[in-house]
This record gives C-alpha cells, structure tokens and sequence, in this order.
C-alpha cells in the first residue's frame, strides 16, 4: 500500500474519510437550502438573487430583539 500502510489501516481511514465528507456535505445542504424549483421561464441577467436563509432568520431575530419595547 501507498506509504507503506497496512490494508486494515488504510480501508480504515478511507472509509473514515467518506463519512466525514458525506456528514459535511448533509450539514451544508440542510444550513444552505436549496431552491430546487423550475421556474417556468428563466430570469433575466441580474434578476436572480439568492439568500442565505439561515442568516435571514438570524437577523430578522436580532432586529426584533433591539426594537424598544413601549406600553
């Protein structure tokens, strides 16, 4: 094996290695949300905006947890 590592060891760091990067991938695509809608006709250069969701919330929170509060 490559770097004189034993067969044991290496399916051992590989198998490690694609659950790790399955496990990030699953974290990234549930932090990110996909639109995974067609539109029915594509937008216009420019016309595509795309948000992180996650921060949005985050943010929409934030601002009401500054706004004085009156009676």
């Amino acid at each position: 094996m490559p770097a004189g590592v034993s067969w044991t060891s290496y399916l051992k760091m590989f198998a490690a290695s694609l659950l790790a990067m399955c496990a990030g991938a699953e974290v990234v695509h549930r932090y990110y949300r996909p639109d995974l809608t067609i539109p029915e006709i594509p937008p216009k250069p420019g016309e595509l905006k795309t948000e992180l969701l996650g921060l949005k919330e985050r943010q929409q929170e934030h601002q009401n947890s500054t706004l004085p509060r009156t009676l």
